[in-house]
């Protein structure tokens, strides 16, 4: 008998994802966070011991599985084919939050921080150009901070510091209206051509990076909607 107390498959299934945070853990996992400190970055709020208690927890539900790191001390968690399973039922919340809630999604919320984080994990490395890209994001309000996303032969990481290399590109913007491209609400054309966001470098490189962000794994969804609401 489930905790519930009632032999249900609904209830079986919200005994391993239904406690809070479980889902957003397990949706930095599908996006492929796999090491502690990359989960924790990816949900601001959440404290590290409450992060241990929830990962033992899908241990045992059998949605994840510790792995020893092939490289250096630690260890990173990955997905069973039954952790893997779960992605459609993340992205039906996600769907399901864009047809019901979506007067409640609003992109003045994240930090700049937390923002970049995301930015950086939802780009496509085979889009990116070979060698070394470095991409400066001067956010300018509410708070002006700077962030650079440094590219590297497939690996891509965020410094919230200086990384030492010079900017190939140079995004100017404030944090809300890349969160309103990140989501989808507004395309990034119209953002650059409304002057929302301002890009510095290159033409080829100018040009080529619409196509290196994947954006949020919701932005088609939120685009139709807008579409729908503003017919624009």
């Amino acid at each position: 008998m489930t905790e519930y107390g009632s032999y249900c498959p609904i209830a079986l299934t919200s005994e391993v994802i239904a406690d809070r945070w479980t889902p957003l853990i397990v949706r930095e996992l599908i996006l492929g966070n796999t090491r502690f400190n990359d989960i924790a970055r990816g949900l601001p709020g959440i404290s590290r011991s409450l992060l241990v208690q929830r990962l033992k927890h899908l241990e045992r539900k059998g949605v994840i599985e510790t792995w020893p790191l092939m490289q250096g001390r630690g260890s990173e968690y990955v997905l069973t084919p039954a952790g893997k399973d779960l992605f459609p039922v993340i992205m039906a919340l996600g769907q399901w939050a864009v047809a019901w809630l979506y007067d409640d999604l609003r992109t003045d919320d994240v930090d700049a921080q937390t923002l970049m984080w995301w930015v950086h994990r939802r780009m496509d490395a085979s889009k990116l150009p070979a060698g070394r890209t470095v991409i400066q994001f001067d956010h300018t309000a509410p708070d002006r901070r700077s962030f650079w996303i440094v590219a590297d032969r497939g690996d891509v990481s965020v410094c919230h510091f200086y990384p030492g290399f010079d900017s190939d590109i140079v995004i100017s913007c404030t944090t809300a209206a890349l969160a309103e491209v990140f989501s989808g609400h507004v395309g990034w054309q119209r953002a650059v051509a409304c002057d929302s966001i301002v890009v510095l470098g290159p033409a080829r490189l100018v040009n080529a990076i619409p196509r290196w962000f994947l954006w949020s794994p919701f932005v088609d969804a939120v685009r139709e909607k807008t579409a729908a609401l503003t017919g624009v």
